[in-house]
């Protein structure tokens, strides 16, 4: 593997570059909502998260982070799955490098998590990961939890329903019997440039197949309702791998779109974040 470190490619526009105005505007972020938002009952198997600008998705990401920051002390490990937007991609890709830059320090890539991610199939391909600001987005929440954070970066090209479930079962699989049990995290936003009201409507379509954790119904809906949620492969992937691990129940912890912020509805954008418990 590559004893490089990923350089950040987000900071400046997605989040702050500099490390003292991110940490403030991270913890302002966490402590709003935890003073709005209750956690969740139990230690969550996974959770969906978005990744816009913090401006216009910050708020439901930190929602969701908020929620599970009870057990901060058992996430140690942190599996990220995100969508590959930008390289074509068969499969997934985990990245070479041995950690990924932030403005507020290195995260290390934990390398039994990536060595196991390579024997199901995963690809090591750093260029897979170079352009997506979808994993990197995630980083400075997780760093404020916990600074000695590891990661493993999973970038999702495409994957047939079939394989989305072979990938999620294999990972619960693979970390069932871990004493330092990853969550696992998938980034995604929902409905893209569409009317408000629109978003809402088809977004809560793909909530209710994952509040119901219906990986299959997920994925089918998404496609049959042309609903524009990047991260659905995440989404469906952790959506199984949860379930195999013993998810019984689901929570929508946020939603809200972009229309919320620029107070503009013709063409918004969908974020929620969920738990899997």
């Amino acid at each position: 593997m590559s004893t490089g470190v990923r350089a950040p490619i987000a900071a400046g526009s997605f989040y702050p570059s500099d490390p003292v105005e991110l940490a403030r505007e991270v913890d302002a972020l966490l402590d709003d909502a935890n003073g709005r938002l209750q956690p969740v009952e139990r230690r969550p198997w996974g959770i969906v998260v978005p990744h816009a600008g913090y401006r216009f998705s910050g708020p439901v990401a930190a929602g969701a982070y908020a929620a599970v920051r009870p057990w901060k002390a058992q996430m140690a490990r942190v599996l990220l799955l995100g969508p590959a937007h930008f390289v074509p991609l068969a499969g997934c890709a985990v990245p070479e490098a041995r950690a990924w830059a932030t403005p507020l320090g290195e995260v290390d890539i934990d390398e039994e998590l990536r060595s196991d991610a390579i024997r199901e199939g995963c690809l090591a391909d750093d260029p897979a990961h170079a352009p997506e600001h979808a994993i990197e987005v995630q980083l400075p929440f997780l760093h404020r939890f916990r600074p000695d954070v590891r990661i493993v970066p999973v970038a999702l090209g495409r994957l047939s329903l079939e394989e989305c479930r072979e990938l999620g079962e294999n990972v619960a699989d693979a970390i069932a019997g871990d004493a330092e049990r990853p969550l696992l995290v998938a980034s995604s936003d929902m409905s893209h440039y569409v009317p408000d009201a629109v978003a809402r409507t088809k977004d809560r379509m793909a909530i209710d197949r994952m509040l119901a954790l219906d990986p299959e119904g997920l994925y089918r809906t998404v496609r049959t309702e042309r609903i524009s949620m990047c991260g659905v492969l995440p989404a469906t992937v952790v959506l199984f791998a949860a379930r195999r691990l013993g998810a019984t129940s689901a929570r929508l912890i946020r939603y809200a779109t972009s229309g919320d912020v620029s107070r503009e509805f013709d063409q918004v954008v969908g974020y929620a974040g969920l738990a899997f418990r």
